[in-house]
């Protein structure tokens, strides 16, 4: 077997006849990245694979500062050109990386280009895959790709004029927005204040309450209703408390911070609580999804985010116990049968039979699937994070209702992410097949391809 052959990752004969028969030529529905809007109704071009694989790539950046390439070749002043040569020269360090397998498979699925990267071949990579990228943009990569649904996310006071460009433009791949009210949630942050004045203007009143802040974030959130949203997304970056803040509280806290005092990390939490269950309550009112994103741990070098900002490689995975403030924000929305459909995603693998066996508890025999356990995430989406959450949620659910995998990625490069995992499930169920612990059944084999891959998440999402 060679490297990232036709058969990549497909060891059994099953598993490679799932994948070439039913996974392969699926469309994709993106329901979770970081894509810009902007980017898309511009039709952004590339001025070299630099720029498209390493600007804002932080996963690229922690790896090339482990290998130790200088700053100036990651984020600093050295050209385009040097940062990739950078880049080529320490990636044939990284075996067992994700990094290395994803910018492979993007080599030859984006660009034809079936070379090795390491420092030898950067030059030739350079050239050719330079050539290819001056006759593309951003609508060529999610064409490309086959990609029906991308969401963006979206803060509540966005107006979503790209967006409408976008959705009366020619592009075949629909782009929805995801809201996003990390903002509003993030009370101690230094602009929060201004932040209410901002959004107050959105959505065309003053908010002094937080039954202000509630009923603002409610009209624009009917407004991206409006705009083809169905999809809510929240960080959950500590532990809730495990009881419900009374309206009192919340109003108490509100008015703390906005009179300028910053809260302590037991108010902040018990705020959010808040939060999340009045939008919770709006989110069942509309149908949509509520995805919870649980457990990073963010900007751990305070020097390094005053020189570079948030978001440039200097988190990691937090260890903090969610499990009793997750389960009765569930319940107390489940109680007044007013639980939207949500989906937990697990930055910690040790929380993955924590959060897989907690969602159980919430299912209703109606909505196939209502509570979700979120595919491999960020630290998570490598090989054997995948297969571990395929593993986790077959052990404890239904995999055949599972709504699939997300780029989660600010790339528009990064869509072969969704053919490596599609290779990882077709690999898994091989196995068990092989192993007779599952039928050697086509047809129910290909419905569950089919389902995690495609349709599951069309249905859930109701896009």
């Amino acid at each position: 077997m060679s490297f990232i052959d036709q058969d990549f990752l497909l060891d059994t004969a099953i598993a490679r006849t799932l994948y070439r028969d039913v996974a392969a030529d699926l469309p994709v529905i993106d329901y979770h990245s970081h894509l810009q809007q902007g980017e898309i109704a511009e039709r952004k071009r590339f001025r070299n694979l630099a720029e498209l694989w390493l600007g804002g790539d932080h996963y690229k950046w922690r790896l090339m500062r482990t290998a130790g390439v200088n700053e100036r070749f990651i984020t600093g002043t050295e050209s385009d050109e040097a940062k990739f040569h950078a880049f080529c020269r320490v990636l044939p360090l990284a075996a067992g990386n994700p990094i290395h397998h994803w910018s492979h498979l993007e080599l030859r699925r984006l660009f034809g280009i079936d070379l090795t990267i390491n420092a030898a071949n950067a030059g030739r990579i350079w050239e050719e895959a330079n050539a290819r990228l001056a006759g593309m943009d951003a609508w060529s990569f999610l064409e490309q790709a086959k990609v029906e649904i991308a969401c963006t996310t979206d803060d509540p006071a966005d107006d979503l004029l790209q967006h409408a460009e976008i959705a009366r433009s020619e592009l075949k791949t629909r782009v929805l927005p995801a809201y996003r009210p990390d903002k509003a949630m993030r009370i101690n942050k230094d602009r929060f204040v201004d932040y209410l004045t901002v959004l107050g203007q959105a959505a065309g009143m003053r908010i002094a309450s937080f039954n202000d802040l509630i009923a603002a974030l409610a009209a624009r959130l009917a407004f991206f209703h409006q705009q083809g949203a169905r999809i809510s997304d929240h960080a959950i970056d500590a532990a809730l408390p495990a009881r419900a803040a009374t309206p009192a509280e919340c109003e108490a806290l509100f008015a703390k911070r906005v009179d300028g005092t910053l809260l302590s990390d037991a108010e902040q939490a018990l705020y959010q609580r808040g939060l999340l269950e009045a939008l919770g309550r709006l989110y069942a009112k509309h149908g949509w999804t509520m995805c919870l994103h649980i457990g990073a741990q963010r900007n751990n070098n305070r020097r390094r985010l005053a020189q570079l900002g948030p978001d440039t490689g200097y988190d990691s995975i937090a260890d903090f116990t969610s499990s009793a403030g997750l389960a009765d924000l569930l319940d107390t929305l489940d109680a007044d049968d007013q639980l939207p459909k949500t989906m937990l995603f697990c930055l910690n693998p040790a929380m993955n039979e924590v959060l897989s066996t907690l969602i159980g508890s919430f299912q209703d025999g109606d909505t196939a699937g209502k509570l979700q356990f979120g595919p491999a995430w960020w630290f998570n989406d490598h090989k054997d994070g995948n297969l571990e959450q395929i593993r986790t949620l077959s052990n404890h659910g239904v995999l055949g209702t599972f709504v699939g995998m997300v780029t989660d990625s600010r790339s528009f490069a990064s869509y072969p992410r969704h053919d490596y995992f599609r290779r990882l499930l077709c690999r898994q169920l091989g196995h068990w097949v092989e192993a007779g612990e599952y039928p050697a059944d086509l047809d129910a084999l290909a419905a569950i391809v089919r389902g995690v891959c495609y349709d599951n998440a069309k249905r859930y999402f109701g896009l």
